[in-house]
């Protein structure tokens, strides 16, 4: 051992001195080498590893944390588990916190039997007391069995104080039952493009109810459907004028049956915000503090929708989520018209028309083209958008056409986004119509020839 460490040393001497080293010596330090070799090999390739993995775990929590805070800087605190704020004229859901996962909602469902029966019944109308709607739990007007109200003082009951038994003895008035009130509940939800909102109750007390599958549905909703009933409430309905004179209503005094009721407006919101249009508050157990509300301010209309916003004591809670939300939507949106970005008619090029008819043989013909009307549902007049954000216009047009070609053909679109979400589009139609060559257009076209030739 001794002799081979020796060796080792002299080998590395005789390098250093830089003399040409005997084969002996060359294959000895290549044997007595490999050992530290494969060390150094096992080495790097730890350090490697160590690289591999630091960039593995640690890259990734870098990135996910410049994610989070990007995502922080317009994360808002709110006490709300579901929240959302949304365009009313648009539908577009401006801010989100879990908008899209159901849950009881509470008396805010009062806007739909408000808005329901204000289009399917009239005020002037006698509404009979039935024992089951006397039977109500609180909050209540205190109606009795055999009693009869007028639709109007019973809305007022509704929305102002929330009681609960006018809102059974409204719908069954309307729906005949309160059954067949929630079926239209859930068929109006449907028509407005609530697909994730199911009506038990016209009062919003905790329900289930189970279907001919034997599934057991819950009476519930989400933030942003929610917020899509409150908005048709304001802006789309027939009856939206009479839903806003109803709910912004500070205070309001009735008789009937030998007896004088008041009703107080609860939305304490009307009061907090300048420009606070409309708003319905609600509590139960199940569903916490509850509230949806609108405002509106320098031609920009907001709505705010809560729910499970703190139990008690927590009442002030969904006051603070909703000027929170409303003061962001205020201070970071502006409204954008879609007018002002339409393309117009003459903007637009004719298409070239194959195999069609033409004043003189070889011609040319093209489809002259213009906009026609809107189809499907109503379209906003325009949208609040943030600083970053663009309505994108984008154009779809055939390049060319074989005739026949039909007057009013549709040719193409012309679609107003922001992002993957279609606003608005224009379709694209053809002027007149343009007649495929035939025989008769050619003996004609020859003979036309053949004469002025001759």
């Amino acid at each position: 051992m001794y002799k081979e460490q020796g060796y080792f040393r002299a080998g590395l001497h005789t390098m250093k001195k830089k003399k040409k080293p005997d084969e002996n010596m060359i294959r000895f330090l290549c044997k007595a080498a490999r050992p530290q070799m494969l060390a150094s090999c096992k080495a790097a390739l730890f350090l490697l590893c160590a690289c591999i993995l630091t960039v593995s775990f640690v890259c990734p929590g870098i990135k996910a944390n410049a994610q989070s805070d990007e995502e922080n800087s317009t994360n808002l605190r709110l006490y709300a588990q579901s929240a959302i704020l949304m365009d009313a004229g648009s539908g577009r859901i401006l801010y989100e916190k879990n908008g899209h996962e159901k849950k009881p909602m509470a008396s805010t469902t009062k806007i739909m039997t408000c808005i329901l029966t204000l289009e399917c019944g009239n005020l002037e109308d006698e509404v009979e007391v039935s024992s089951y709607a006397a039977g109500m739990p609180k909050v209540k007007l205190g109606i009795r069995q055999g009693e009869t109200y007028k639709l109007r003082d019973l809305l007022y009951s509704l929305m102002l104080e929330s009681h609960n038994d006018s809102a059974v003895a409204i719908a069954e008035h309307i729906g005949g039952s309160t059954e067949g009130f929630a079926e239209m509940m859930n068929q109006k939800a449907r028509d407005i493009g609530c697909f994730d909102t199911f009506f038990i109750t016209p009062n919003g007390l905790d329900a289930t109810a189970q279907n001919e599958e034997g599934e057991v549905r819950v009476h519930s909703t989400t933030a942003a459907d929610l917020a899509r009933i409150m908005s048709y409430c304001i802006m789309d309905s027939p009856k939206r004028e009479e839903f806003l004179t109803i709910t912004r209503t500070p205070a309001y005094q009735f008789s009937s049956n030998g007896r004088s009721f008041s009703c107080n407006n609860h939305n304490a919101f009307l009061g907090m915000m300048e420009g606070a249009l409309s708003g319905k508050t609600g509590f139960t157990g199940n569903a916490g503090y509850c509230y949806v509300g609108a405002l509106q301010r320098d031609g920009k209309t907001y709505v705010v929708a809560l729910l499970a916003c703190g139990w008690p004591n927590n009442k002030s809670y969904k006051w603070s989520d909703t000027k929170t939300l409303m003061n962001y939507g205020l201070e970071n949106y502006e409204y954008c018209s879609l007018a002002d970005m339409r393309i117009r008619e003459e903007e637009l090029n004719p298409i070239p028309v194959e195999e069609g008819q033409t004043q003189r043989i070889g011609g040319k013909v093209f489809a002259q083209v213009t906009i026609a009307g809107k189809k499907g549902k109503k379209e906003p007049e325009g949208l609040l958008l943030s600083e970053k954000e663009r309505i994108e216009v984008k154009k779809e047009l055939k390049e060319s056409l074989t005739a026949p070609v039909n007057e009013g053909e549709e040719v193409g679109t012309i679609s107003y986004m922001v992002g993957d979400d279609v606003y608005g589009v224009d379709y694209i139609v053809t002027k007149e119509r343009i007649d495929a060559i035939d025989f008769k257009w050619c003996f004609t076209k020859i003979l036309e020839n053949y004469i002025i030739c001759w």
